[in-house]
Parts: structure tokens; sequence; C-alpha cells
């Protein structure tokens, strides 16, 4: 799917980490078809990669989220693509909501990353 392409491409342009693709198509009761979860290390950087995706995605697709939140304190941003959901995450935040295993039925791909 482009889209998603795109927003892993705009993640790695701000060297996000641990970037996984959870594939929710077959699940009953999912909010969207797709998450992309992603870290950063510190807030700036969490900041930063959601801004990198909500541009680049724009200027490669002109598709813009339809709402963005957790920018106030950047510990996790997600960014609504309707279909496909951006969650950027720090690394204590995304341990703690552990969103991948509330949704551990997802197909998950693991993206490699960028050396």
């Amino acid at each position: 799917m482009k889209l998603i392409d795109k927003i892993v491409e705009g993640i790695q342009n701000k060297k996000g980490q641990d970037i996984r693709i959870l594939d929710m198509r077959k699940l009953e009761a999912k909010p969207c078809d797709w998450f992309v979860v992603a870290q950063g290390g510190s807030n700036i950087q969490v900041v930063a990669i959601a801004d990198e995706v909500e541009d680049f995605v724009r200027e490669q697709t002109k598709e813009k989220p339809m709402k963005i939140v957790g920018r106030e304190n950047a510990e996790w941003i997600v960014l609504d693509y309707g279909d496909v959901m951006v969650h950027v995450f720090q690394r204590q935040a995304r341990e703690f909501y552990d969103i991948e295993s509330l949704w551990a039925d997802a197909k998950v791909k693991e993206i490699k990353e960028i050396v």
C-alpha cells in the first residue's frame, strides 16, 4: 500500500526505531485496517518523526491526517489517516501502553532498520 510505504519512509527519514506494521483487516473489533508503530529516543525526536510523516506523506501522496493527537507532551503522537493510524512513541510510553500486545491477533511485519 503506497500510503504505508510513504509513512514508513517518513519515519526512517528521522531515524525512527523499531518500526512495525500491524495488519488488522481480519480482526473483528478494529479501529482501522492498519497500525504503523515506531519510536523515537526523546520527545524532540518523536515530534520530528510525526512532523516528517505528515509533511512527507502530504508531498508524496497528497494525503493529510484527519486528526493528530499527542503533540503536547510528545510521549505518544497519533496521526489518523482513516484506514491507517500511525503511532509514534517514546520507548517508555510504548512499553507501558504495549499496543502491539493489545492487538496481538494482528499480523505483524517488522521493518528492518536502515544503518
